[in-house]
C-alpha cells in the first residue's frame, strides 16, 4: 500500500441497537491511539532497559458537527448515556471505505455538546476499546 491521506475516510459506530451508522458526514476530525502496556524488568546488571509488552489497547476520539437528524451523530453517540454497551465501530481512513480498517468494539466514554461563542454547536466523544480483542489494522 502506498501512502495515503485521509480525504473521504469513514467513521462507522452502531446504534444502542447494534444497527451500525456512518457518521462521517458529522466527524470534522478523529485521532486513533493503540497504545502497548509495557513492564520494566531491568536488572541491577543491565546498564540499559528491558521491557515486556503487555496488554493492548485503544482508545478513539471523535469531534464534529452536532447533527440531530435520525441515525446521525447525536442519535448514535447520545445513547451511551441510557445504553452502556459495546458498540461495534469501525475506522476506515481512506476514500475507498475498504482498507486499511479498523475495526474495533467500544465503549462510549462520552459524549460533549458545546457551543461556541461564534454560535457554533460541536460535539466530542470518546470512545474505548471494550473487548479483549487486540485491535488490528485490516
Amino acid at each position: 500500500m502506498s501512502k495515503i491521506s485521509g480525504l473521504g475516510a469513514t467513521i462507522n459506530v452502531a446504534d444502542g441497537g447494534g444497527t451500525p451508522r456512518a457518521i462521517s458526514n458529522d466527524v470534522t476530525d478523529f485521532s486513533l491511539a493503540t497504545p502497548i502496556a509495557q513492564q520494566d524488568t531491568t536488572g541491577v546488571n543491565k546498564f540499559a532497559h528491558e521491557r515486556i509488552a503487555l496488554l493492548s489497547d485503544l482508545t478513539c476520539q471523535l469531534k464534529g458537527v452536532a447533527n440531530f437528524a435520525a441515525n446521525m451523530s447525536h442519535a448514535v453517540l447520545s445513547s451511551a448515556t441510557t445504553s452502556a454497551i459495546p458498540r461495534a465501530c469501525a475506522v476506515f481512513p481512506t476514500a475507498s471505505g475498504t482498507t486499511p480498517t479498523l475495526p474495533f468494539n467500544a465503549l462510549i466514554g462520552s459524549y460533549d455538546v458545546a457551543r461556541g461563542n461564534a454560535g457554533e454547536l460541536t460535539f466530542s466523544s470518546d470512545l474505548s476499546l471494550s473487548d479483549g480483542s487486540i485491535p488490528t489494522w485490516a
